[in-house]
């Protein structure tokens, strides 16, 4: 907290060597005058104090002291190379510590105080340019030339801002030693919304300071805490920091609320924040299935990702279900609430699926969306490559440029609410082919340069650390070829209550005068409520010396009684602030509060400060001594300032000495002694100079210093202002930097800093590194010929590294086109090259261009050239010969490319022979890439040799190849089948294996056939279809899916080779348990009359058990108001049941389901027809003769002739309007798949086939679940893949009334329920 104290009592401020006199009040205009001759220097002057690490590390925390962190971490000396003023002032007993206090000052404090000191008159200027010392020394090289070097760059206005506006908000800062009694100070507490993770204990902090100690005490939600009462809750010995403890059980929701710690002694009572507990939450991403996203080929395309809430929000990103990430650019970009856009959609979107992903921060989980799978409608078919870097890429692939238009953002305006002091962030995604440029201003001015910042591909604009200055309206202009558009934001500037003058802590001695002022500022206007020890002020006891004027309350006169602690809360809509000042009356002789005989070293020619940290109330007098000399030091290179604190000019060695400070005051007085030693300067004599690098090469940079031998050197490296990261490739010695390997990444400006306790030096070199070429240009083809022609280029830019060679590419349209292949390599001092081509190919040529440190980019192609033909000179590849049948061999192989055809009419003549027989060759001769050799014995080797011809000539005499003949049946079946039931819809199987010469063949798979022999239900038919599940490979065991329950089954197992099946092995039979039955058969609905609604039903076309009754539920419905549901249940030979209406205007909605022991099955939904106007004829009698009807049927007759006129007007024009479709159906309030937002997902394995529902081929299909047995890999009829995995797909055939018009009753996500109702 910061102190006040009447003007009469001097502020006395010192730092010196980490130690602060600090006492009382704000300093006035002239107080302020003179901490600016110590701290606002001009640009030339030098900087010298001690402590100066100490000093930094606290610097950077003052206000407005971001910039000092960036640019002067792990520096001792200001960017000037002269020392640093020491900041520190931390006091060894603890009394004093400037970095809390800095950042306790708030901005608005800050910004108040630098105004002030800009004000500074003509007369204070002078005097600081008195105080000018200038080193004459200056250093210089070269950077990129004949250019001087940045060696001591003189600080800019704003860190002498920052020195004073840090010392300002230090000077009025106090803390009381501990050994006198004050009153509780808050010093550590958790902030306002504390978010904990529900898996640790929680803690909530509250730590205080006062003497005697405090106590503590806690209010939860405004009421008190009583701590004893709960097991669970514990403080903290000696603290107030509660401790809540979940091992033994309990659930953290349970402690959510709003706490306050109090922290008391007998002098007063100090609050904390009101701290908001919250658990985090991660919740589960509802399960869906996603259909295909179909969409034509440059349309626009959002993908939603709808994450769930989570606390706190969770960081969405975009994968594919192979967890790669999405490639993002300028056409498809992830917006700032998780969806993906796509300006424009191409057909290589189509080529991986995008999912969404939440990744949660406490629980650190990432949790994954079922992916989207796009089909990209098109009118160019196939992906060519070559069309990615076509300069009209959309016309080439037939797509229509369009003007832009807004995803993102809708309309033409919107606004836009942010608090100050947070990030503004403003988006726009625009549709459009070509894919459009996004430029943002701001109306009637320019964006803050240093505030701004684009992301997402200039999507976005984010201006950081709001103020009000930065309201106003802002647009984004989306442009292409075609056109432009623009939105308009308007963004209001909102603030939570900010500090102007924060209330400090009050220290006074008896009888004297004081006051606590607490203003803030904010919008809407903060209130502001006084209170003393934790109570409103209204109600504390009356005190005579104390008087409340608003935001400031003056004391006069003040006793030993008048000790409190006094709370200021200011508060809007937005937030609050409350902040703590306590009121000490204190009388105490002097005392010194730093270590005695302290050894200050600082740098020969400096100006430094020499500070004696004391406290005294009332305030002492300070005078300074050298070496016991008896007069007081002030005057010619000593001067003494009103805070006691002793400046030296300029240091000189005869200021070597020891100096003595003594403090007095009524009571007494107390000195200390401070040794001050003088040092040499850090000097760097050879400096790094600047370098050109080749890339992979190495670089030495010099740097050798003279430095005090009695202070430790430290030499470091910058890179382009930034500490450089000494990787493998670095290696730093005491005079130089060594980079091995060196790369385009490595070129820039390279800092030696050379530094000690006390100061620095610096030197600076530049080092280029040689890039890759441009490409090459304006490809020419001449002296064309049938084997050869001549390819010119213009070479491009080399980019400081000669180039070496020309690699010369090429590409044909017949056989590969869009695919490039090299052709030819020449040396870079040509620019023309004559190439040796392929007869009877369409050439198009390309060059890239390479030197020392890579390869260009290609240029652009050349047109094309075709040359005459030639007999092949090569054959055909991948020759193979397998057998189709027992007694034949299908030879195939790879047709030959454009460049080895060699000309038109090409062909194949085929061999083969039977291996080591001798035999003669057969031939043929085959224009396509396949013949079938038959009458071959059963899997015997040949002798294979394929040759290519074509209208020219024939190729070179083949190679032979070996390939086989037919296989033929499998001879033995497998044994010892064994079969175990696991659920009433799979089955386990177990077999031996076959012996291998049985097989006549390969072995693909053992196979099993299974068929359902009856039901276990009487009178019940069933198909007796067989069916096969696949089992790939050498395998001895597997698993069966997708079987009826309660039934009886047979099942017999074979061997397959590539010919087919072997004999069957001993028939197996097994019965499966009871299952939930399927839906009931044709449910109708009929209303005869307006009293009753007759409904009719069939019984299940598989029960899967026996059925024990039916379950009917329905509910009325008028518009959006919905009824009472209503369930009935009915024995299973039951089949008609009529409702007796209680509303004739509302419709029914009706769902129905089936049961059996094992649970109610799949559930079929019908709704009443509406009620025909006739039947409302008789009920609308007795008012069709009022007059008020008369004359409503009047005006709605007249309404609807004037629609009609308008309908006609519109229509003559060719206008359209729209028409609604669909209507509105809510879920209903009971629906037992959606209570209170959440669903329930049951993946048990005691119910399998709940859900499941029955296709036209009397099978069982199952709906998808994420352990489903399919994915055990075997079972199916012809729908397993070679490694037994299930690749078919689920279907659900439903009557074309539920598939247009009924509801349907499986359970959907929230955000098919809301497209549902849209």
């Amino acid at each position: 907290m910061g102190v006040t104290r009447s003007r009469e009592a001097r502020n006395y401020f010192d730092s010196t060597q980490g130690r602060a006199a600090v006492f009382s009040l704000r300093p006035t205009f002239r107080e302020k005058k003179d901490l600016a001759g110590i701290l606002l220097r001009p640009k030339s002057a030098s900087w010298d104090g001690l402590g100066p690490k100490k000093c930094l590390a606290s610097l950077p925390t003052c206000p407005h002291g971001g910039r000092l962190r960036r640019r002067w971490m792990n520096q001792t000396m200001a960017p000037s190379g002269e020392r640093l003023i020491d900041l520190c002032a931390i006091w060894d007993a603890g009394v004093y510590l400037p970095s809390a206090a800095c950042n306790r000052a708030s901005s608005g404090v800050a910004r108040k105080r630098l105004n002030e000191a800009e004000k500074l008159s003509s007369v204070q200027e002078a005097q600081l340019k008195r105080l000018e010392v200038t080193r004459p020394r200056v250093l210089g090289s070269r950077e990129r030339g004949q250019v001087p070097r940045m060696a001591r760059q003189p600080p800019p206005p704003w860190v002498h801002a920052a020195f004073l506006l840090c010392l300002l908000s230090l000077g009025g800062a106090i803390e009381i030693p501990m050994d006198l009694t004050q009153p509780p100070t808050i010093t550590k507490q958790s902030v306002k919304d504390h978010i904990v993770d529900p898996r640790d204990n929680i803690l909530i902090e509250c730590e205080a300071k006062g003497n005697p100690a405090p106590s503590f005490h806690w209010t939860r939600n405004s009421r008190f805490f009583n701590i004893a009462k709960d097991p669970r809750v514990s403080m903290r010995r000696r603290s107030g920091t509660l401790v809540i403890d979940f091992r033994s059980g309990g659930r953290p929701e349970e402690y959510e609320g709003e706490y306050q710690c109090f922290a008391r002694n007998k002098f007063g009572t100090a609050l904390s924040n009101r701290i908001r507990l919250q658990v985090s939450k991660s919740p589960l991403w509802p399960k869906e299935n996603l259909d295909p996203v179909v969409v034509q080929e440059g349309a626009p395309l959002t993908l939603q990702c709808n994450p769930p809430p989570g606390l706190p929000s969770p960081v969405i990103f975009w994968m594919s279900s192979s967890m790669e990430p999405i490639t993002q650019d300028k056409r498809v970009s992830q917006g700032h609430n998780g969806d993906l856009y796509f300006s424009n959609v191409m057909l290589q979107d189509m080529q991986t699926d995008y999912s969404c992903n939440a990744r949660f921060h406490f629980t650190h989980t990432i949790q994954q969306k079922n992916p989207f799978t796009l089909k990209v409608l098109t009118n160019h078919p196939y992906n060519d490559s070559s069309l990615r870097n076509h300069p009209d890429m959309y016309s080439a692939r037939g797509v229509a440029e369009r003007t832009p238009s807004f995803m993102y953002p809708q309309g033409t305006a919107s606004s836009q609410m942010v608090l100050r002091g947070m990030d503004l962030l403003l988006e726009c995604i625009a549709s459009g082919v070509p894919t459009p440029d996004i430029a943002w201003y701001k109306k009637g001015g320019d964006l803050p340069s240093d505030k701004a910042k684009f992301e997402n591909f200039n999507k976005a604009l984010r201006i950081t650390n709001v103020s009000e200055e930065d309201s106003g309206e802002y647009f984004c202009l989306a442009s292409n070829k075609m056109g432009s558009i623009r939105h308009t934001i308007s963004v209001r500037v909102k603030a939570a209550p900010y500090w102007l003058d924060e209330p400090k802590n009050l220290i006074l001695a008896p009888g004297e005068d004081g006051r606590l002022v607490c203003r803030a500022n904010g919008n809407p206007k903060p209130t502001v409520q006084w209170m003393v020890n934790g109570e409103p002020l209204q109600s504390a006891p009356p005190n005579p010396n104390r008087e409340v004027a608003g935001d400031t309350i003056i004391f006069r006169d003040t006793q030993i009684s008048s000790r409190a602690v006094y709370q200021c809360n200011t508060s809007n809509e937005h937030g609050y602030l409350l902040a703590n000042a306590f009121v000490s009356v204190l009388d105490v002789p002097p005392r010194m509060l730093s270590p005695r005989n302290q050894l200050i070293r600082v740098i020969l020619y400096n100006r430094t400060r020499l500070d004696c940290p004391f406290f005294g109330s009332p305030i002492p007098t300070l005078r300074w001594f050298k070496n016991g000399q008896g007069s007081n030091l002030d005057g010619g290179n000593y001067h003494v300032y009103e805070n006691g604190s002793l400046e030296i000019k300029m240091i000189r060695k005869e200021d070597q000495g020891i100096y003595t400070c003594v403090a007095t005051n009524i009571l007494g007085k107390a000195e200390n002694q401070v040794r001050l030693e003088v040092k040499d300067p850090t000097r760097i004599y050879r400096m790094p100079e600047d370098q050109v690098a080749k890339r992979g090469t190495t670089v030495q940079l010099e740097c050798r210093v003279k430095h005090d031998p009695s202070l430790k050197l430290t030499v470091s490296w910058l890179k382009d202002d930034e500490p450089l990261y000494i990787g493998n490739r670095m290696k730093k010695e005491d005079d130089s930097l060594t980079i091995f390997g060196v790369a385009e990444r490595d070129q820039g400006s390279y800092t030696c800093v050379a530094s000690t306790e006390l100061d620095q030096d610096l030197a600076k070199a530049y080092l280029t590194v040689l890039g890759r070429p441009d490409r090459p240009r304006d490809l020419e083809l001449t002296d064309l010929a049938e084997r050869s022609v001549r390819l010119t280029w213009i070479p491009g830019d080399a980019n400081n590294s000669p180039i070496t060679d020309y690699v010369v590419q090429f590409e044909e349209d017949q056989f590969q086109p869009g695919v490039w292949h090299d052709h030819s390599k020449y040396p870079g001092s040509v620019n023309s090259a004559v190439l040796r081509l392929s007869p009877y190919v369409n050439y198009q040529f390309r060059v890239i261009a390479i030197n020392e440190v890579g390869s260009s980019h290609p240029s652009l192609p050349s047109e094309r050239y075709r040359t005459s033909g030639a007999p092949p000179e090569s054959n055909p590849g991948d020759v193979k010969g397998e057998g189709t049948r027992k007694n034949n061999m299908e030879i195939t192989w790879t047709p030959m490319n454009a460049t080895s055809a060699f000309g038109p009419n090409l062909r194949y003549i085929v061999k083969w022979r039977r291996r080591e027989t001798r035999e003669a060759w057969n031939n043929v001769t085959v224009w396509g890439s396949r013949y079938v050799v038959g009458q071959t014995p059963v899997y015997v080797p040949y002798e294979i040799r394929v040759q290519a011809e074509n209208d020219f000539g024939k190729g070179p005499e083949p190679e032979s190849v070996i390939g086989y003949s037919g296989e033929d049946y499998p001879r033995a079946a497998p044994t010892e089948v064994k079969v175990r039931v696991m659920n009433s819809t799979a089955i386990s199987l177990q077999w031996n294996r076959v012996y291998s010469d049985t097989v006549q063949g390969q072995l693909r798979e053992y196979r099993a056939y299974y068929w359902r022999e009856s039901s276990l239900l009487k009178n019940l038919w069933v198909s007796q279809k067989r069916q096969q599940a696949s089992f790939p490979g050498d395998r001895l065991r597997g698993m069966v899916s997708r079987l009826f329950p309660y039934s009886n089954y047979k099942l017999e197992m074979v061997v397959v080779n590539g010919r087919g099946d072997g004999p069957r092995s001993e028939t197996k039979e097994f019965t499966t348990p009871e299952g939930v039955p399927s839906a009931p058969r044709r449910f109708r609905v009929r209303q005869p009359n307006l009293e009753t609604i007759n409904l009719e039903w069939d019984h299940p076309e598989h029960p899967n058990g026996i059925m024990i009754g039916y379950t009917l539920k329905y509910v009325a419905f008028n518009g959006t108001k919905v009824g009472k549901q209503i369930v009935e249940n009915f024995s299973p030979n039951q089949t008609k049941f009529t409702v007796q209406r209680t509303d004739p205007v509302s419709r029914y909605r009706f769902t129905l389901s089936a049961r059996t022991q094992v649970g109610s099955g799949e559930a079929v939904t019908e709704e009443s027809p509406a009620p025909p106007n006739e039947a409302y004829t008789n009920n609308q009698a007795d008012i069709a003769t009022q007059g008020w009807f008369i004359g409503l049927m009047c005006a709605i007759a007249l309404l609807v002739l004037i629609l009609l006129i308008v309908c006609f007007i519109k229509r003559s024009r060719g206008g359209k309007y729209p028409v609604r479709e669909k209507k509105d159906v809510p879920l209903g309030p009971e629906d037992p798949k959606e209570e209170d937002g959440s669903f329930d997902y049951s993946d048990e394995d005691n119910k399998p086939l709940q859900g499941s529902q029955t296709s036209l081929d009397g099978t069982i299909k199952q709906q998808e679940s994420d352990d489903s047995l399919v994915d055990y890999g075997e079972g199916g009829e012809g729908q397993f893949n070679e490694d037994g995995s299930f690749i078919g797909q689920y279907t659900v055939k439903k009557d074309k009334e539920e598939t247009e018009g009924n509801e349907s009753s499986e359970a959907t996500s929230p955000v098919n329920a809301i497209y549902s109702l849209a």
